[in-house]
């Protein structure tokens, strides 16, 4: 996704297509002429910048809780991971020992290859075959004491969370807002800064600036939904620090 410098070039770009279509259009159509349009095209805006205010402000709200949902799923992902770590320790040998080579080798497979492949807008790989070794780890414990018994079910059952959490991170990573909704984002965007621009004001520095906070709101808006909708991705993400922390734990 975008950096934070090229989100700020696009909507720079916004801006100012908004005010060179201002200035065009004033060229074409005097002001004068257009002002006896100003009950029409003001009552259109009315309606036109109240659909799409609440179009935009849904959208928002919906990638924002999105990118809340990836957050707790990080976060619930690497918990689980701490978890089987922990119970590993009440599992016979030789189980114990695999287990917790590998849950911690999944911690650092999580922070050194996930999370740059999913910023690359990859789909990560390494942490299957991780899962699975420690799924076949798991089953491979025939017999033991009641304790190691009670150990292998809830490693079992944070396993199991694990590889739930896992999957659904995979698949937040390659979600994306359907292309008919950019295109409405979009086109509402255009027609909502045109019909702005095409009120006929005598004060030319006040509709001016109208323009400008205008385009630059709807400019920002897009840009933040363009952002959080990718939530492993661009200058807004989830970090691994939930990942770092469960690390960090694992070698205390």
């Amino acid at each position: 996704m975008l950096t934070v410098w090229q989100n700020f070039i696009v909507v720079v770009l916004i801006v100012s297509s908004s005010l060179l279509f201002m200035w065009a259009l004033n060229r074409v159509w005097a002001w004068e002429k257009r002002h006896a349009h100003n009950n029409l095209i003001g009552w259109q805006l009315s309606i036109l910048g109240t659909t799409y205010a609440v179009i935009l402000g849904f959208m928002l709200y919906t990638v924002w809780s999105n990118f809340g949902v990836a957050n707790l799923n990080v976060d619930d992902e690497a918990n689980a991971l701490g978890n089987v770590y922990r119970l590993a320790q009440g599992l016979p040998d030789p189980q114990r020992g695999q287990l917790e080579v590998l849950a911690s080798s999944y911690a650092d497979t999580v922070i050194n290859q996930d999370w740059p492949q999913m910023a690359a807008d990859h789909t990560p790989e390494a942490t299957h075959k991780i899962n699975q070794d420690m799924w076949k780890t798991l089953m491979s414990v025939k017999d033991g004491t009641p304790t190691q018994i009670i150990a292998e079910d809830h490693a079992l059952s944070e396993l199991s969370a694990l590889t739930e959490h896992r999957r659904t991170r995979l698949l937040q990573n390659v979600f994306r807002i359907p292309t008919v909704l950019w295109f409405l984002l979009i086109t509402g965007g255009v027609v909502n800064i045109a019909s702005t621009a095409m009120f006929g004001s005598g004060n030319r520095f006040l509709h001016t600036l109208q323009v400008f906070a205008f385009s630059l709101i709807i400019a920002l808006a897009l840009t933040a939904i363009a952002d959080i909708d990718r939530p492993f991705q661009g200058s807004v993400h989830v970090n691994d620090f939930a990942f770092r922390r469960a690390q960090q734990s694992m070698k205390e």
